[in-house]
């Protein structure tokens, strides 16, 4: 593996169990809530909204959920008012992670995740401990059966995509500047290529390889960091072998 399939492999054989444990769907919704609150409920004027509905979308979250969210997001109903944080520290093996979350309450979501660390051989960190280590991207996975690579290039490029990646067996990968991640979205639309999955992420310059107990330790921090209803998103630089991630 390479590129932001490393993690994104991570997360696609995560996802099954996060559904069956009904964490999408409450993930999901918080997101919609602060997004249509910072940006307002119409998604054609607020692009966050739009990339959350994707999600929601694709993770079948009932109509009604999301419009229930987007009226507490925009005052219409009484809802519960959460805060953006972000945390970063150290998993086994000196590998980073950056955690982003959406509480009401700070001081329970902080204790909270300094404990998942200690737990499984890692240490929270001071803010800008390893966030230079990452850079923010639009990410789009496309599947090779579904693209010619020269007419992906040409499609991407030309709506401003930064590159575009032969990235394993089974996709492509194309990354974007978060900018420029709505246009690269509609000109594949546009040209009929499906989307395998598509965010904006944080991409990792480099990558740490972790092998034996300590890639099985990253993964119980990740897990024990995705179970966590106040956490919205993780990312790492961690290169865990297929053979590891098998064992979820």
């Amino acid at each position: 593996m390479s590129g932001h399939s490393k993690w994104a492999n991570i997360k696609h054989k995560k996802g099954a169990e996060d559904a069956k444990r009904g964490k999408i769907f409450t993930k999901v919704v918080k997101e919609i809530i602060v997004a249509a609150r910072f940006g307002g409920g119409d998604p054609s004027a607020n692009p966050r909204l739009r990339t959350v509905l994707l999600k929601a979308k694709a993770c079948n979250l009932p109509k009604d959920n999301i419009d229930r969210a987007i009226k507490k997001g925009i005052g219409e109903l009484e809802g519960v008012n959460y805060e953006e944080n972000s945390y970063e520290g150290y998993g086994p093996g000196g590998v980073a992670v950056l955690v982003e979350s959406l509480t009401d309450n700070k001081n329970r979501t902080v204790a909270d995740v300094r404990h998942i660390f200690n737990k499984y051989n890692g240490n929270l960190g001071e803010n800008g401990c390893v966030g230079w280590m990452f850079d923010k991207k639009g990410w789009f996975s496309v599947s090779k059966s579904d693209a010619d690579e020269e007419e992906l290039m040409m499609v991407a490029l030309d709506a401003g995509a930064e590159d575009v990646k032969d990235e394993d067996d089974d996709n492509f990968e194309i990354i974007t500047a978060p900018d420029d991640f709505e246009a690269v979205k509609a000109a594949l639309e546009a040209a009929s290529v499906p989307v395998v999955d598509s965010e904006v992420t944080m991409l990792p310059q480099n990558y740490v390889s972790l092998t034996g107990k300590e890639a099985l330790s990253m993964l119980k921090l990740m897990d024990a960091l995705d179970d966590n209803d106040d956490i919205q998103k993780v990312y790492t630089n961690a290169d865990i072998p297929d053979e590891v991630m098998d064992l979820l």
